[in-house]
This record gives structure tokens, C-alpha cells and sequence, in this order.
């Protein structure tokens, strides 16, 4: 029977209490504030959509995500039972009408899945705009360029459909603003370097979660808030394990809860709802800020399966990320019916063995609840085998 690690968080922080409540919903109150004062909200599907150009506009950014799903029974008449869960959970959401507060909503040919969604949701959910970008799958200078012109057609339709202007002025304090939110969740990440880290990884997702789904400046301040709670906090002492998860969309706290509840501390990550949202910055001093958001979102921010021949780069990220953060194990999330992560997935699990690392590897639903006892086993397992071999 698996045995349970007793809460060991030691930090009453409001910011934090805000962070997790945020976390689980879908519309959180200081994004429900800013709704009811005529603020408008543009939805994306993937860390790739380039924020600062909807944040330039006016807009807050915000994340899709399927959080409070109860299941597919809408999306399932244009979806078959083998697409990415979390497409069908996210379409029937948006079928439901529980994304009626957005404005506009951009894509990108991420895979098939997501541009399915697309194809249906322009015909089926109303959103005013919806918009697709063709995401490039190199990242050369010339692929810089094209994404360039990517980013400068959504800039024209923006102003367009809203009636404004886009000015560079407005794009480089957009690049600012996001680029104090890289920062500041890299100053989180550093304290979890810590020997007893004040924070858990359950915890640190849901701060991550909000920043993709509130106004900047407010989770900006937030932040900052949380930071200084935490400096001098009680850290963790009664784990076993220092673990790293790997995974493309994971945005459920309570998931990562339950992989803790089992001795395991996650201390860090590369994930997209992670390290790789946040792991380098913007040129702030570029003299074409469309140019800088471009490049970056290419050839600075580190990159996910999408992108061709940039394993080597990816593996090596994972790897100084265990120097870094004293990993003792990873675990490999993939989502079911993901092509593109079970290679990667696959690959990374290679290189680990030559490192000597230990991995778990699972396949996984969008919505874990029906195979929560199974993660708690294999968890419990992986753990106590780190354990062993350290004897």
C-alpha cells in the first residue's frame, strides 16, 4: 500500500494561498476584475504564441487550458477517441461556452491535434477572432524571417479587429513586462536549488499556471510578494527524492501533489508549462522588437519536440538542469496519443541511462483521476528504488 509523506510546506503566505486558488480555475479573480472593467482577453494553445505582441495590443494573454473539464461529450462528435485528450477536453470546454470571455484566440501548427481544433472551433464556438500562425519547424535565420512576417500579420489583424495602433513603443514595454516575469519565476526556481527548498513543486507549478492566465502587472506584484515570504521560510527536510518532471501540457498542482505525497520533491522541470517558458529573456535593446520577440521564441527560449534537430540542445538542457538542481531522478509525462514526446521521450530516456540517471517514464490522460492509484504505486516504487540504490 502506498504511504503517503505528510505536508511538509512551512510558509503561510497569502501570495501563495492567492496562487494556488488561481490555479484552479479558469477565470481567477484578478482576471474576473479585469473582465468586468471592459478588459479584453486573447486566448493561446501553446507556449510558442508570442505574448508580448497580445499584451502590446492591449489584451491579456491567457493560456487554454481544460481546468474543471468533466469530460468530452460535445467535442466527441468532431474528435475521435484518439485524439490528444487534452484537445477534446479543451474543445468541449470551448463548446460549452466556458471560454465565452475571450476576445480572440490564436493557434499555431503545433501538431494535428491542436490544428484540428482550430479547423472546428472557427465554426462551432463564436469567438470573434480566431487566428492561426504557421509555426515553423527550423530555426535558422530564414525561419527567424518567416516568423517575423508571422508575427507581423497578427499584429496587422489585431489592429484591425480592435481598432488600434501596435506601436514599437508599446512592443518593447511588452517585452519588458514579460521579460520581469521570466525573471522573477527564475529567481523561484533558484531557491529550489536549496538543500531544503521553501517551496514544493505542486506549489511552484500553480504560481506558473497564474502567470499564464492574469494580468502581468498584478502577477508581476504578486510575485514579488511571494519571493520576499519566502526568503527567509522554513525549507523542506523530509524528502527522499529530488525529482524532475519532463512533459509537454501538465497544468493540474494536484497531480504534481500526489507524485509528493510519495517522498518525491519536484525541483524542477522542463516543461511548457515550465523551465521553457521562462528559461532566457527577449532582447530588450534589439532595434526591431518584432525581430527580437521572433528570434527569441526560435533560437533563445529553449525548445519542445515541435522543432526539428534540436534534441541534442533539449537533452543537454535536462541535463545541466539535474547539475543544477541535484536531481536524483526524472519523470518522463507523456501524454496519450502524443506522437512527437513518445520519441522524445524515448531519446531522453537513452541519454539518461548513459548518465546514470534513473527514470520513470508514463503515459498519461489530460484528466488523472481514474489512474491516480496507479501514478501513487509507480511513484512509491520509483522512489524507493532511488532509496535502495543509495545504499
Amino acid at each position: 500500500m502506498a504511504t503517503k509523506v505528510k505536508s511538509r510546506a512551512k510558509t503561510k503566505s497569502k501570495a501563495l494561498k492567492a496562487f494556488t486558488t488561481a490555479a484552479e480555475t479558469i477565470v481567477n479573480p484578478e482576471l474576473k476584475k479585469w473582465i468586468e472593467q471592459g478588459g479584453k482577453v486573447m486566448g493561446y494553445f501553446c507556449c510558442y504564441a508570442p505574448e508580448e505582441v497580445i499584451t502590446a495590443a492591449g489584451m491579456v494573454p491567457f493560456r487554454v487550458r481544460a481546468t474543471g473539464s468533466t469530460g468530452t461529450d460535445l467535442s466527441d462528435a468532431y474528435l475521435s477517441s484518439i485524439n490528444c485528450p487534452f484537445c477534446r477536453h479543451a474543445f468541449n470546454m470551448g463548446l460549452r461556452g466556458d471560454y465565452d470571455f475571450l476576445e480572440a484566440v490564436v493557434w499555431l501548427n503545433n501538431c494535428d491535434h491542436v490544428r484540428r481544433i482550430y479547423d472546428n472551433w472557427r465554426r462551432k464556438v463564436g469567438t470573434p477572432l480566431a487566428h492561426m500562425m504557421s509555426l515553423p519547424k527550423l530555426t535558422t535565420d530564414k525561419q527567424v524571417a518567416w516568423w517575423r512576417e508571422e508575427l507581423a500579420i497578427l499584429k496587422d489583424t489585431l489592429e484591425k479587429h480592435l481598432g488600434i495602433t501596435i506601436t514599437d513603443a508599446k512592443l518593447r514595454q511588452a517585452i519588458k513586462t514579460h521579460n520581469e516575469t521570466r525573471r522573477l519565476l527564475r529567481q523561484l526556481y533558484e531557491l529550489r536549488k536549496k538543500d531544503n527548498p521553501p517551496i514544493t513543486g505542486a506549489e511552484t507549478l500553480a504560481v506558473v499556471v497564474t502567470s499564464t492566465a492574469m494580468p502581468r502587472g498584478e502577477f508581476n506584484q504578486m510575485l514579488k510578494e511571494l519571493l520576499h515570504e519566502l526568503k527567509d521560510a522554513e525549507g523542506i527536510k523530509d524528502y527522499k527524492s529530488r525529482l524532475m518532471l519532463v512533459s509537454s501540457i501538465f497544468d493540474n498542482p494536484k497531480d504534481v501533489k500526489v507524485m509528493e505525497d510519495m517522498g518525491g520533491l519536484v525541483v524542477t522541470d522542463s516543461m511548457c508549462f515550465g523551465s521553457r517558458m521562462f528559461w532566457a529573456d527577449v532582447d530588450e535593446k534589439a532595434k526591431d522588437p518584432l525581430e527580437a520577440i521572433a528570434r527569441y521564441y526560435l533560437q533563445v527560449k529553449p525548445s519542445c519536440p515541435r522543432i526539428f534537430l534540436g534534441f541534442p540542445q533539449r537533452s543537454k538542457f535536462v541535463q545541466d538542469m539535474i547539475k543544477e538542481f541535484k536531481v536524483d531522478g526524472v519523470v518522463g509525462l507523456r501524454m496519450v496519443f502524443c506522437d512527437l514526446w513518445a520519441g522524445e521521450l524515448y531519446m531522453l530516456e537513452k541519454d539518461l541511462q548513459t548518465w546514470s540517471i534513473p527514470v520513470l517514464h508514463m503515459d498519461r490522460e489530460y484528466l488523472m483521476g481514474g489512474t491516480i492509484g496507479q501514478v501513487r504505486t509507480r511513484v512509491q516504487a520509483f522512489v524507493e528504488s532511488i532509496e535502495k540504490a543509495r545504499r
